[in-house]
């Protein structure tokens, strides 16, 4: 499963491309990788396989806290909290249909701003770039890693992230991309356009 969520990204370049042309990057190698570090863009892949439904979310922290520092200040400590609580609680946020059955086998937050909490999970293949900016201390980013078994995955006709939107305001766009049971594909999602299907 982990190699269908890596493939995504360069499987569904050219059709997040088209879905977003008229919006134009200020550096010419952005649009080679969907994993940039954009102010109001968050990234999503899902792949369903089986009963095996696996969600990624990348994000930079802006888009989730209203800020990148280190949290220095109790309001700042209370809205990294608040959005642990939130993205610790996934079901909601991706709008899972209950007649699918799917239980949270898996949940995994990584950021520098969550104190190094679970960056002792990290993939070093997976997250070389980010570290790259951490240590840079150009950017904070936040990914999310969930896995679902789902009982009656058929009834998983796709996700639905409005809620996700209402939560964390500060995210306008999400580029998703899925792998299902019908194929591949993108799409840019807003609040009023929150749904992609598998």
């Amino acid at each position: 499963m982990r190699h269908l969520l890596l493939a995504l990204p360069f499987a569904l370049l050219p059709v997040i491309a088209h879905a977003d042309e008229h919006h134009h990057h200020d550096h010419h190698d952005e649009h080679a990788s969907l994993g940039s570090h954009e102010h109001g863009v968050a990234q999503l892949d899902a792949a369903l396989e089986g009963n095996v439904l696996e969600i990624e979310l990348r994000s930079p922290a802006i888009n989730l806290l209203g800020f990148e520092h280190a949290a220095n200040s109790a309001e700042d400590k209370r809205k990294i909290a608040d959005a642990r609580t939130q993205l610790e609680q996934p079901n909601r946020l991706f709008g899972l249909s209950a007649e699918a059955g799917c239980k949270l086998d898996e949940a995994r937050l990584e950021s520098p701003l969550f104190a190094g909490k679970g960056h002792e999970h990290e993939h070093e293949h997976e997250h070389e770039h980010e570290h790259e900016q951490h240590d840079a201390g150009t950017h904070s980013d936040v990914h999310a890693h969930y896995r679902y078994d789902c009982s009656t995955p058929d009834a998983l006709t796709g996700l639905d992230l409005r809620a996700l939107f209402e939560a964390f305001p500060g995210t306008e766009k999400i580029q998703a991309q899925v792998i299902g049971p019908n194929g591949q594909q993108g799409k840019l999602l807003r609040a009023k356009q929150a749904q992609i299907t598998f």
